[in-house]
């Protein structure tokens, strides 16, 4: 087993509450010094959401527990929202004389410093390595040009990578049908911070919150955690669970977004209101009480490539169901065990699940468990071991 040192250079777009503890479990590792780039620090700093609609400041460290640096950004308006909100210019001296084994770019295209950032590694032979976590070619909107000239540039753009890496199975075969030899392509799975999770968890008081909700203590309880925009199809499991009619259940939504009204005012014709509660958006400090405070978790989404939210629920014992377009969590549910798939937009078999999996609370709860003990697999620590294992094999590649 090769026991190479690499010094890596990340860059990325701004502060994210699921890159922070991959940051610092790499900065623990032996065989890795890191040191990231921020092209933006939002998220560490207050700002407005334009999808939740409020300003968001993320409530737990972020810039802890690794080396990193913010890279002055020129753009004359700088924003996440168009291609020239960020421009770093200073990466590129920062490539070209910083010595690094590899520049890991974590920006994603659409901003001008992802291609400032690979021009200048492939001028100073630096290698480069970014990754998806997209699970499909097929976009969320877009038109049959669209459609058929996005293969093309992504192809384009990924063959410029000396090394590529996926988010999950599904993920490496996206690479591959863009033409990306496999041997160039790692799966990396896009995880969250187990043990803050799992300690979090343990310590909700599940009476104490559940009382906040006007909920009763024994009752089945149904979550979904998410943005409320439509590609999520919040709809779906609202009419679902009240076509499911499950005596004394009870539906949460955690989340804000544009169809907050719409589920509201539907939830009222169909009767079910005083069923259904809506708890607006909750900061990440919020989330393990509101998670470990339901028994079951569904996203019915019709695009949604790797949801991080699916990690968080099954760290907090809840089974996952999920719509079968979420190919980026596949592998995390085991059919009857810690969880169900169910085709995307068919109410009637989402409420079918719905109905067989509540009225069981014994095997709701080993379910539950069986999610928990699930996340084993997937953590900052079996990042960062895939991650050494496709940083060893691109070396190797390049030594032969």
């Amino acid at each position: 087993m090769s026991e190479r040192h690499y010094r890596l250079l990340l860059i990325a777009t701004h502060a994210v509450q699921y890159a922070s503890p991959v940051f610092r479990e790499m900065a623990r590792n032996p065989r890795m010094e890191i040191e990231v780039a921020y092209c933006s620090l939002q998220g560490a700093e207050a700002g407005v959401d334009k999808d939740f609609g409020v300003e968001v400041k993320w409530d737990v460290p972020l810039l802890d527990g690794y080396s990193w640096t913010q890279e002055p950004n020129r753009a004359c308006n700088p924003s996440l929202d168009h291609f020239f909100g960020l421009v770093n210019t200073s990466l590129w001296r920062k490539i070209r004389k910083g010595r690094y084994d590899a520049v890991v770019i974590y920006t994603g295209y659409r901003y001008a410093s992802f291609w400032i950032s690979l021009a200048a590694a492939k001028i100073s032979g630096t290698k480069t390595m970014f990754g998806t976590d997209a699970s499909s070619i097929a976009p969320r909107e877009g038109s049959r040009l669209k459609n058929w000239v996005k293969p093309r540039i992504l192809s384009f753009i990924f063959h410029r990578a000396d090394a590529t890496f996926g988010a999950s199975i599904a993920g490496k075969e996206y690479l591959k049908s863009l033409g990306i030899p496999p041997k160039r392509i790692g799966i990396v799975p896009l995880v969250v911070d187990n043990d803050w999770w799992l300690a979090c968890s343990k310590s909700v008081d599940r009476a104490a919150v559940r009382s906040k909700w006007g909920i009763p203590i024994n009752a089945p309880v149904v979550m979904f955690c998410a943005k409320l925009q439509p590609w999520k199809r919040p709809l779906d499991l609202l009419r679902a669970f009240a076509s499911a009619q499950v005596v004394g259940s009870h539906l949460v939504y955690a989340g804000d977004g544009p169809l907050a009204n719409e589920l509201a005012e539907e939830a009222a014709q169909l009767g079910i209101k005083d069923r259904v509660h809506f708890l607006g958006f909750q900061n990440q400090s919020q989330l393990p009480s509101v998670y470990s405070s339901a028994d079951l978790f569904v996203l019915p989404s019709k695009y949604d490539p790797c949801p991080a939210v699916v990690c968080e629920a099954m760290l907090c014992g809840l089974p996952v169901l999920l719509s079968d377009e979420i190919l980026g969590r596949r592998e995390q549910i085991d059919e009857g065990a810690t969880g169900y798939i169910f085709p995307c937009g068919n109410v009637d078999a989402l409420a079918k699940i719905l109905r067989k999996t509540l009225a069981d609370p014994v095997k709701l709860a080993a379910m539950g468990q069986a999610a928990r003990r699930k996340m084993d697999l997937f953590s900052p620590a079996t990042n960062v071991k895939a991650f050494l294992e496709m940083l060893d094999s691109s070396f190797e590649e390049r030594s032969k």
